[in-house]
């Protein structure tokens, strides 16, 4: 919380030499809304790190590796999506929903079997998940362990927060926790764009070493844009890895 306590230090200064000057109203008006547009910009954007620390890419990786993510799984298409990583060799990091894990046992057991990575992504993934208490965060990080102990029979250490929201009671419960918080620097945005080909255009443009991208295996036209992209990698050398070896962190912890 490093740079949010930051934040807070430099607007109280300011307010203080602002009411030093007797400065007009509107001077404090604006930095109340130059803090609150910082604070919100760091609550949902997890690549700046504000609250806590989230590790988004390797910058630091000079040869062709990249890592593919998919959220709010174990779906349905799920299954499609393990097909094609297992056609393409590739591997991949599955942030995980307490409520689909337990849908879905056998579609969780064949992506341990198939050496892809597990990782945490909260019990509910609820809407309302930013205005959680710390300790409800924790309660939902802490559910959704204990059913993927089943899976791993080890502590899972990566963590994606559900829409990318982070706020001081996350920070709190992350450090209760020590969990890794993972983010992304390739967001396909496969939610909310419907257009295939725009989807992958958008991935495309962001391809770089050391880069983790971001799609959801709950749709069919994810699949379909999965497929192109691994075409893609393939033609350009790259190694699809998962995240545990793209940033040299422990995936999980006996």
């Amino acid at each position: 919380m490093l740079k949010h306590r930051n934040i807070i230090v430099l607007c109280l200064l300011l307010l203080v030499l602002l009411f030093a000057l007797n400065a007009k109203w509107w001077a404090f008006l604006f930095i109340l809304m130059v803090f609150v547009g910082v604070t919100s910009w760091g609550s949902f954007d997890l690549r700046l790190s504000y609250f806590l620390t989230a590790h988004c890419n390797n910058p630091k990786e000079k040869e062709d590796k990249i890592a593919i993510t998919f959220d709010d799984g174990p779906h349905e298409m799920t299954e499609k999506v393990l097909d094609l990583l297992q056609n393409y060799n590739a591997k991949a990091t599955f942030f995980c929903i307490g409520t689909q894990i337990e849908k879905h046992p056998d579609i969780m057991n064949r992506m341990m079997s198939e050496g892809h990575i597990l990782g945490n992504h909260t019990y509910f993934h609820s809407k309302s998940f930013g205005f959680f208490s710390a300790e409800k965060v924790k309660e939902e990080i802490l559910k959704n362990d204990s059913l993927l102990f089943q899976f791993t029979n080890k502590k899972i250490k990566f963590f994606r927060p559900p829409f990318g929201v982070t706020n001081p009671n996350v920070a709190r419960a992350v450090s209760e926790t020590k969990h890794t918080v993972i983010g992304w620097n390739i967001r396909s945005l496969d939610t909310v764009i419907d257009d295939e080909n725009k989807i992958f255009e958008r991935i495309k443009s962001k391809i770089e070493p050391g880069g983790i991208i971001l799609l959801h295996d709950t749709s069919l036209k994810t699949v379909n844009v999965l497929e192109q992209l691994l075409l893609l990698l393939q033609s350009e050398k790259y190694d699809i890895v998962t995240i545990d070896k793209l940033l040299n962190l422990p995936a999980y912890e006996d």
